[in-house]
């Protein structure tokens, strides 16, 4: 018997990924459909801003080379929402900023109203140099730590180069 599995003509890493930024698309749907967020939710989402069809600000790419994590709580507008991408307002050091992000380009969201989490690997892009990057300080509460718990989805399949 051989320990080894084949190679699988079916991306199912890619379908899986694909579909779980898709709860992404429909939880913000439902955010912008009713005008504000219900109860106590709220969303990090972490990004890669080099992504394709990333647009924000120059300032904040040179901030966050390789990867953002914004806050969705108190302080957003003109939340808009489609199938590959959103859009929101947001506010950084007073400043007004649209962005423009593509589910693809994300790489976590998280509610820790609910402890719940995905996790995404970095879809085909630029490649950026290793490094890490402090929280995104758009204008609002304090992010709270991330828990792990059992409402963890963590999607890692290892791709075949």
């Amino acid at each position: 018997m051989n320990d080894m599995l084949p190679d699988s003509l079916i991306p199912y890493d890619e379908i899986v990924q694909e579909a779980l930024r898709a709860v992404v698309g429909r939880v913000l749907g439902t955010v912008a459909e009713s005008g504000g967020l219900p109860g106590e939710h709220h969303f990090y989402i972490t990004f890669k801003t080099q992504a394709p069809g990333v647009d924000i600000a120059a300032r904040l790419i040179e901030r966050f080379p390789d990867e953002m994590t914004i806050v969705l709580q108190n302080r957003f507008w003109d939340l808009t929402v489609d199938d590959r991408r959103f859009s929101v307002g947001l506010s950084f050091n007073q400043v007004p900023s649209k962005l423009v992000i593509p589910y693809s380009a994300i790489t976590g969201f998280h509610d820790p109203a609910v402890n719940f989490e995905l996790r995404f690997q970095a879809q085909e892009g630029p490649e950026d140099g290793p490094g890490g990057h402090d929280p995104a300080e758009n204008d609002g509460p304090p992010a709270a730590p991330v828990e792990d718990g059992s409402n963890v989805v963590a999607v890692d399949f290892k791709r075949k180069k």
